[in-house]
């Protein structure tokens, strides 16, 4: 269920800040390195070694990336000790990353939705 401030569903106007900051969000799903470990924590939290190897990447360019997921609030870290664990900010960001894939398939299947009237 989608829900805006104080959670009633949001699907007002769009602003000049709010697009920015949307286009922000938006710029982090451009790059397929960070993709793929939205996708990965979307199963479960995991530290950077196991995400580098989930994702053939090497440690220090999944940490890299994953300073900017966190900076786009859409990674969220937990010193355990030694390490910091990784997981998706909220649910919000594992549905994101859903409706990008639920897109692409319908695109791919050739399925647009009907316009209709305004």
């Amino acid at each position: 269920m989608a829900h805006g401030v104080q959670g009633r569903s949001h699907a007002g106007e769009v602003d000049a800040t709010v697009a920015r900051e949307i286009a922000q969000t938006m710029q982090a799903l451009s790059t397929p390195s960070r993709v793929r470990i939205l996708a990965r924590l979307r199963s479960s939290a995991c530290a950077v070694g196991e995400l580098a190897e989930a994702v053939e990447m090497e440690r220090s360019a999944v940490s890299q990336q994953l300073r900017v997921l966190r900076h786009l609030g859409l990674v969220i870290g937990e010193r355990r000790g030694r390490r910091i664990v990784y997981a998706l900010h909220d649910s919000h960001v594992a549905d994101l990353l859903d409706q990008a894939v639920f897109h692409i398939e319908h695109v791919r299947l050739g399925y647009p939705e009907p316009m209709t009237a305004s």
